[in-house]
């Protein structure tokens, strides 16, 4: 006689990123960004750059963008058996990723207005001193950028698409919040080498009209990576239906065993990589949950089932 204790019937539901390596280098990501920002801002004051004040207030915002990245990550991994988030805390990463997109697009407006106004009261520029801060902005982007960018190859090199059912690790390359990081400073490199060019043009031909034409491509091209970002983001947060592919797999899967039909199905996801779904069957030839989960073993990223299994009688249930 078998004795079956009620956690044989539990599984967790640990839909987290576990990315310490992500983690530790977004920590120097804001360190080394906090850092320079002050150094730009108050060089920006110093030597009448509007270019380089807005590149300092840009990296700025993201600052405080990154701090959500992090603040992400600490609370998922804290609150990962935590039972008042019924599916697990796998969308704290996507929410992270949102509030970093939504202050993406504050700083696409804010570049915008900064340039608008640049165009029609351009200020006198110590070019020399503001062109040489500018560099070193850009280097530390740069360096930023490879630390974040290091952690996603690393990840992706490691990846591989035999992923165990109810597996907890996602890997960084799937993670939205060291995309929205990796994205923050890009942006960033890209703003300060706009301020670079617009301080060359300013100071070699007097075209001061550079300066504010390189803010205005800058805030176009941050907005799109911006829009892109919380479309993506946002589908996940708002339960959209998972791709028609995981879908059709799990109707054709369960409907090519004996002559089950199914009546109803619901699939969203949990977190980037996992996804949830509730199914309800009709047969003529019942069986246990767990034949019916055992079909849907081999689908990839199925992490959470729950199936309704309904006896039919006589032939019109199942047209």
């Amino acid at each position: 006689m078998h004795i079956h204790t009620l956690d044989r019937w539990q599984h967790d539901h640990q839909f987290h990123l576990e990315a310490q390596e992500g983690e530790r280098r977004t920590y120097w990501v804001v360190l080394l960004t906090a850092i320079m920002m002050v150094v730009e801002i108050v060089a920006g004051h110093l030597y009448g750059s509007m270019a380089l004040l807005a590149d300092g207030w840009h990296m700025g915002t993201h600052v405080a963008a990154l701090s959500i990245t992090l603040f992400a990550y600490r609370y998922t991994r804290q609150n990962a058996s935590n039972p008042k988030y019924s599916f697990g805390t796998g969308k704290v990463n996507s929410l992270g990723g949102f509030a970093s997109a939504v202050s993406l697009g504050v700083v696409a407006l804010m570049i915008g207005a900064d340039s608008l106004q640049r165009l029609f009261s351009p200020e006198k520029i110590h070019f020399n001193e503001a062109i040489t801060v500018a560099i070193v902005g850009l280097i530390v982007n740069l360096v930023s950028a490879w630390l974040l960018h290091g952690s996603q190859a690393h990840d992706h090199h490691h990846h591989h698409h035999d992923h165990q059912k109810g597996d907890s690790h996602h890997h960084g390359h799937h993670d939205q919040n060291l995309r929205a990081a990796y994205l923050h400073v890009l942006a960033d490199a890209l703003t300060s080498v706009l301020a670079i060019v617009a301080l060359l043009f300013g100071k070699s031909f007097g075209w001061i009209w550079m300066d504010a034409a390189m803010g205005l491509v800058g805030a176009v091209v941050i907005s799109r990576w911006s829009i892109s970002l919380l479309r993506e983001t946002s589908s996940l947060l708002l339960d959209s239906t998972a791709k028609e592919e995981i879908t059709t797999q799990i109707r054709e899967t369960i409907e090519s065993d004996a002559d089950n039909r199914i009546a109803d199905l619901h699939v969203w996801r949990v977190s980037t990589q996992h996804h949830a779904a509730i199914l309800s069957l009709v047969t003529h030839n019942p069986q246990g949950p767990e034949h019916y989960k055992v079909l849907l073993d081999p689908i990839s990223g199925l992490s959470h089932l729950t199936v309704e299994v309904n006896q039919c009688e006589g032939e019109s249930c199942l047209r």
